[in-house]
């Protein structure tokens, strides 16, 4: 049985709103903690590889709320907003809630297993003591912003203990939605050049997982938790047998 609770169009809607509110408040405290204190939030609340030492289970929720810098931030919350709020006004905020915390952990686990098997093949080319010495003393070399020369040695340091970041698997589920029930809609990239969303999702999903099959090293983006998000997205969407609003947005 589908349970819709529509809102009226309300330009910030309450999950939205308090969303950008926490995700404000946390990369304000990020900050604020690390240079006042030395203490780096995103270090504790990021999440890491499950068999890093610094791996703890609330990571996989925590880190939906962390952000790297002003514009990884600024971007997603921008997202958030933007699609957000057409789709909390439509669901309603229960489902919509549902929905966002439902495909930000889906994308955590998709980034985790695929990480998972990249580990593996790294650890394969490793000797038990280059493992050995990334365990033991890798977090240190991290903190001090040194590494590894071996690139081997420095791919698995980096895969333990670089923690991922963002609310960007949970946006990508929204952008999956939003192109599912409002496919015509137009989306301006740039601010200029206009598409509509169901093109920009099928274009920017199979950007997103040549990326990752690329596997670019100089590329720190998690493109499989985009991916994840997506994925979690249509399976919901699907699951919960939610319909396009008619001709809305056409």
């Amino acid at each position: 049985m589908r349970e819709f609770r529509p809102l009226a169009n309300t330009f910030f809607p309450p999950v939205v709103k308090n969303l950008l509110i926490i995700n404000g408040i946390m990369f304000l405290a990020t900050n604020v903690f690390g240079r006042s204190l030395g203490i780096d939030l995103n270090r504790l609340l990021g999440l890491y590889y499950f068999e890093s030492p610094n791996f703890r289970i609330w990571q996989i929720f925590t880190h939906l709320f962390m952000h790297g810098d002003i514009m990884h931030i600024f971007s997603n919350m921008l997202a958030l907003w933007m699609f957000g709020s057409v789709l909390e006004n439509y669901l309603g905020s229960k489902r919509f809630l549902q929905y966002y915390i439902i495909t930000g952990l889906g994308a955590a686990c998709l980034h985790l297993g695929i990480q998972y098997f990249e580990v593996q093949a790294l650890k394969q080319n490793l000797s038990a003591a280059t493992i050995h010495e990334v365990l033991t003393n890798g977090a240190n070399i991290v903190k001090q912003e040194m590494m590894y020369s071996d690139p081997g040695a420095a791919a698995y340091t980096a895969a333990l203990f670089f923690p991922t970041v963002g609310a960007s698997g949970a946006v990508f589920g929204l952008l999956l939605a939003f192109g599912m029930l409002f496919p015509n809609a137009l989306i301006y990239l740039y601010f200029f050049l206009p598409i509509k969303a169901k093109y920009f999702v099928i274009l920017y999903g199979l950007f997103e997982l040549y990326s990752g099959i690329v596997n670019n090293p100089a590329d720190n983006v998690a493109h499989f938790a985009h991916l994840g998000g997506m994925l979690f997205g249509y399976i919901l969407i699907k699951l919960w047998r939610i319909r396009r609003p008619g001709d809305f947005f056409m």
